[in-house]
Formats: C-alpha cells, sequence, structure tokens
C-alpha cells in the first residue's frame, strides 16, 4: 500500500497533535503540516487537591478510601476526543477520504472509542507508535515504511 496523494496522517499522543497533508504523490509523497494541537496541561497533584473520599461499610465500622480521579488523564482524554471530533467534521465536510493515525497505544484506544462510523471507514492504516517528537521528514518515512508492511 502506497501513500496516496491528499491523504491526511494525524500524528496525536495526550498533549500533542499534528495533522500532515501529503501534498506529493503516492510514488513521491511530501507531507506538510496542515494543524498543530497543543495541550498545556499540568500535573495531576495541580489540578486536584482534595483527598480522596472515602466509603463507609454498611456491615460493621469499616471504612476503605476510593482511588483519586486522574485529573491529568482525563484532560488527555478530552484532548484526543477533540481532535478526533475535528477530524469527523471535516471528514463530512469532504476534506479527506484516507486516513492514516499514528499515537501511542493508549491515546490510539481513546481516539477508536471516540470515532464514528464515517469517520472510521476512512482509516486505512493505524500505527500503534508515538511520532509526536519526530520531524515531519521522519515522519513521513515511518509512515512510508509501515505502509509498506
Amino acid at each position: 500500500m502506497k501513500l496516496a496523494a491528499k491523504t491526511w496522517v494525524l500524528v496525536v499522543d495526550g498533549s500533542r497533535g499534528l495533522i500532515l497533508t501529503n501534498e506529493g504523490t503516492a510514488t513521491e509523497p511530501r507531507l506538510e503540516t496542515r494543524k498543530v494541537y497543543n495541550l498545556d496541561n499540568s500535573a495531576t497533584h495541580e489540578q486536584g487537591t482534595d483527598r480522596p473520599g472515602r466509603v463507609h461499610e454498611s456491615n460493621g465500622a469499616r471504612r476503605s478510601s476510593m482511588e483519586a480521579p486522574d485529573f491529568h488523564q482525563r484532560a488527555e482524554d478530552r484532548f484526543v476526543q477533540g481532535i478526533v471530533a475535528d477530524l469527523e467534521r471535516e471528514a463530512a465536510g469532504g476534506a479527506f477520504e484516507k486516513l492514516v493515525i499514528a499515537a501511542p497505544p493508549e491515546a490510539l484506544g481513546t481516539a477508536r472509542k471516540a470515532f464514528d462510523a464515517k469517520l472510521a471507514s476512512h482509516i486505512v492504516l493505524e500505527i500503534a507508535s508515538d511520532y509526536t517528537r519526530k520531524t515531519v521528514p521522519e515522519i513521513q518515512a515511518a509512515v512510508i515504511k509501515a505502509m509498506e508492511k
């Protein structure tokens, strides 16, 4: 499989996202940046200061604590879901026909849960790797290599 012209490539993790478009051809791809996303997400301990809640057992005097919510992870999940929502709007408007997604496994799982059927039909490849810290030429080489498999 080759990276067809006008194919969009989404590179995302929990705090950074990048949408690239193949402005070249399938034989000579040239990825160019279309949109950049960034999330300013402070550490969990800075986002929530309350102690975890307590549960009182209905039988006896035992108490146990509940796990504290991970506000940092929630923000990262909302960030990925927001990017997917943007892609859904773009797909509905006919902005692209094919989509490649590269994300670490956890972010990829979050994205998969957010896909609607229309967007899912545009996805030609999912890559479970984090490319957000790579340059565009490095991303291009990695995507082309993944598509050759």
